[in-house]
């Protein structure tokens, strides 16, 4: 079964179109900024911009932070929401279900399908963005003839090129999972409703209000627990060496909304009249 979802996954045009949309906003910075070399000031514009001019390595992690707060959520939400309600809105999920497919069963496959794409895509954007990235701005001024120099990292001190790899390896599978956590909220919207629309913007505004209440103090006892507060957290493992607080919290609030929300969704859909 998860293997069918994942073939229909790949097979679909518009899980694709997201993809080169994802990829495409990081590449058109990059083209603008080595066109212009008009990079943002320190300490303005996402995290890293300011640094890509004078180190094309660095371009992932700011593609990463381009893409994190509204383009890479919205495509998680549309993939996500469709994934129970896009069956029922063609009557397919009648059919589905008639075959001896257990309903918890094919719930697992659906999440495992939206977990491979929030990886694939948070993948592929930083894969394209380090050979665009490379590409319009070079390896740095440490490079060698023979190969990249060393990075300076947010606390100034230097690290290889094989250690930024790594610590990119790692803010790839945080932030996919926080990406993840977002796909189970939709995969509980998605059976809610017979409309993907509708569980997509379920999705975006679970997103809106996480960030609208953020920077208010009525709030600061929620704050910990909101779905956006640990996005950001990843940056902490471009430091020297590592703050991995932010991290480990951030990695357990997102693992605890993914199987509450998975949870609720089963618990739904478990009890719930297929009439479409």
């Amino acid at each position: 079964m998860i293997g069918v979802e994942l073939r229909l996954m790949l097979r679909r045009r518009r899980v694709w179109l997201c993809w080169v949309l994802l990829c495409a906003l990081p590449a058109l910075v990059a083209v603008l900024l080595a066109t212009t070399r008009l990079a943002p000031a320190p300490g303005q514009g996402p995290a890293f911009l300011s640094a890509v001019v004078s180190n094309g390595q660095l371009f992932p992690a700011a593609a990463l932070a381009l893409v994190l707060p509204v383009f890479l959520p919205i495509t998680v939400a549309v993939v996500a929401g469709d994934a129970i309600a896009g069956e029922a809105s063609t009557g397919m999920l009648r059919y589905l279900l008639v075959r001896p497919v257990g309903r918890l069963r094919l719930l697992v496959a659906k999440l495992v399908s939206v977990a491979a794409f929030v990886l694939l895509a948070v993948l592929l954007v930083t894969l394209t963005s380090y050979v665009v990235g490379v590409a319009a701005f070079g390896f740095g001024p440490g490079a060698s003839l023979g190969g990249a120099g060393g990075i300076t990292s947010l606390s100034g001190a230097v690290i290889s090129p094989t250690e930024l790899a790594a610590r990119t390896a790692a803010v790839v599978g945080y932030l996919a999972l926080c990406m993840l956590a977002l796909g189970a909220i939709g995969l509980f919207f998605s059976t809610l409703t017979d409309s993907p629309l509708a569980a997509a913007l379920g999705v975006l505004a679970v997103v809106v209000t996480s960030a609208a209440l953020l920077p208010l103090d009525a709030a600061a006892a929620v704050r910990f627990y909101l779905p956006t507060t640990h996005w950001l957290a990843w940056i902490d493992l471009y430091r020297a060496p590592i703050l991995w607080t932010a991290v480990r919290q951030g990695a357990e609030v997102q693992v605890s909304y993914v199987l509450v929300a998975f949870g609720a969704a089963w618990a739904n859909f478990a009890t719930k009249d297929i009439t479409s």
